[in-house]
């Protein structure tokens, strides 16, 4: 069965609310839940960004469920500090964490001065990343020098078993390149049709069997109109698409694209309705194509009132 997971975004919140919407979840019957870890918010509208590993720390203590984090190594975090930090949660919270690598995004990764490179370059930089973090994972004594440099690293508080690294992709030829080495995948929801093809692409070249989890971005209010209207307020900046959101690195730039945004575009990345009925039609489209969890990212402010309505009206029914 597919579990249906709560997506904690540290962009849109303090990290204390969002401590207080994790166990809201999981009280409410949400099976997991998924963090963002991001220096920058979109956009000033959203107004936050807490680090998200402190944060996670505090939410795996306050619940029982497991987590799912994504993060970039190779600018922002070194490999190895990355490799630590998910080894510490690892070890205090046995098989409770899976942590995807992406190639990063500007708004994030641009603050260390770095030029930012083209995304075959980041991808390079990536795979190096990964194949440090797994030797560390394994107790091994480490010394690379390549895109990045690591000389004598070793880990030596780790969990009994190294927390699973999954590849974060979005189009069908990054799911082929993760699909080799990853031990899982992270996508996002979004157009049904495009999610297929990802998901064909991963399954095809090295994915096939491994567990899949979908970001799906919904806005639900108590009527349409409200539905609409804070989808665009909250994700009007990031629903441009392409490589935008890649590339470009201030908050302040996305306020910009936000204006541009309409209501056919922004529907066009976020499932946006006030229909319980079809919010559940959605979320069994997307467990029909035999992905292992949906975490379920609500856009707007609403997040207690989400997560009650949710709990009550639209999990049971999917179960």
């Amino acid at each position: 069965m597919t579990q249906i997971g709560y997506h904690a975004s540290h962009e849109q919140f303090a990290p204390s609310a969002l401590l207080s919407y994790v166990k809201r979840a999981e009280a409410a019957g949400f099976d997991s839940a998924k963090s963002s870890d991001h220096f920058h918010p979109w956009a000033t509208s959203q107004g936050q960004s807490g680090f998200a590993w402190s944060w996670l720390g505090a939410a795996m203590q306050a619940t029982r469920f497991s987590y799912g984090m994504i993060s970039a190594p190779g600018y922002r975090y070194h490999p190895a500090i990355l490799a630590q930090a998910a080894a510490t949660i690892g070890e205090m919270f046995p098989d409770r964490l899976w942590l995807a690598l992406g190639s990063g995004e500007a708004i994030n990764e641009a603050i260390t001065g770095e030029t930012w490179p083209d995304k075959p370059e980041r991808n390079t930089r990536l795979l190096e990343c990964v194949e440090i973090t797994r030797a560390l994972f394994a107790g091994e004594t480490v010394t690379h020098r390549g895109r990045v440099t690591v000389i004598e690293a070793k880990l030596y508080s780790r969990p009994k078993k190294p927390v699973p690294l999954f590849g974060a992709a979005v189009t069908p030829k990054t799911a082929r390149f993760v699909a080799g080495w990853a031990d899982g995948l992270l996508t996002t929801g979004g157009d049904i049709e495009s999610l297929k093809e990802v998901l064909d692409a991963f399954r095809s070249n090295g994915g096939a069997g491994k567990p899949v989890h979908v970001q799906h971005a919904l806005s639900w209010a108590e009527n349409e109109e409200q539905a609409v209207s804070q989808a665009l307020e909250q994700w009007g900046p990031v629903s441009a698409g392409g490589d935008l959101n890649w590339n470009v690195a201030r908050p302040e730039d996305f306020d910009v694209i936000g204006k541009l945004a309409t209501e056919d575009s922004v529907r066009k990345s976020v499932a946006v309705s006030a229909d319980l009925g079809q919010h559940r039609q959605w979320l069994a489209d997307l467990a029909a194509l035999d992905v292992t969890s949906i975490q379920l990212h609500n856009v707007g402010r609403n997040q207690e009132e989400f997560i009650d309505v949710f709990g009550e009206k639209v999990l049971p029914k999917l179960r």
